[in-house]
């Protein structure tokens, strides 16, 4: 586990030899964006993450992006068109991890820039309770949500979005459509490994 302030690492924490205060001079920022310096203390290269990924948990924010009308009801549901990892091209949902020294609220908004762009505005929540925890398992039947990557807790969230939408990142394109065009079975079938619960859920939560 990290070491943290002047807490005092056991034998084997993977930084227990980093000394105490070595998180004094870093900003939230830096472990967001990393530093002038490198990446902050506790932040894995692709290597390292690959390895956690095959031995614990990772925790994600997955958010359906939507446009409401005046009264806040959902007026339309946005979906992400990518490249998959066999060239395909897939429809999704924004997903990402929550990144060391996080909090939730800045990994939600963090990942609808990263995907949407940085006029995209979203209305965060209030209250950061999801609508629903959906647990992602590399291993197929487990349970309705699969990943073959890793075993990921993704908590769930519908966010309204106020500007415009700038493809960014590996994302293509992303298309608005109404409640009902949705949750057609055809459109949901596009929406493999359970991100089709996952809106069914949302609409469902926002009515």
């Amino acid at each position: 586990m990290p070491v943290l302030n002047d807490e005092v690492p056991d034998e084997g924490d993977y930084d227990a030899s980093r000394r105490r205060g070595e998180f004094d001079n870093i900003t939230p920022d830096d472990f967001i964006r990393g530093s002038g310096h490198g990446n902050p203390p506790g932040w894995m290269d692709s290597s390292e993450i690959d390895h956690v990924r095959r031995e614990m948990p990772i925790v994600y924010v997955e958010i359906v992006p939507v446009r409401t009308d005046e009264f806040g009801r959902i007026d339309q549901v946005g979906t992400l068109l990518r490249v998959g990892d066999d060239s395909s091209i897939e429809r999704t949902l924004i997903t990402g991890r929550v990144l060391f020294h996080e909090s939730l609220r800045e990994a939600v908004a963090r990942n609808i820039s990263k995907d949407l762009g940085d006029i995209a505005l979203p209305v965060l929540p209030v209250n950061l309770q999801p609508f629903s925890v959906a647990e992602f398992f590399p291993t197929p039947g487990v349970s309705r949500y699969y990943d073959p990557r890793q075993h990921a807790v993704a908590l769930c969230y519908v966010v309204p979005i106020a500007g415009d939408c700038k493809p960014q990142d590996e994302t293509l394109d992303v298309e608005w459509l109404s409640p009902a065009e949705v949750t057609r079975p055809d459109f949901l079938a596009q929406m493999p490994n359970g991100h089709d619960q996952i809106i069914r859920q949302a609409i469902a939560w926002a009515e």
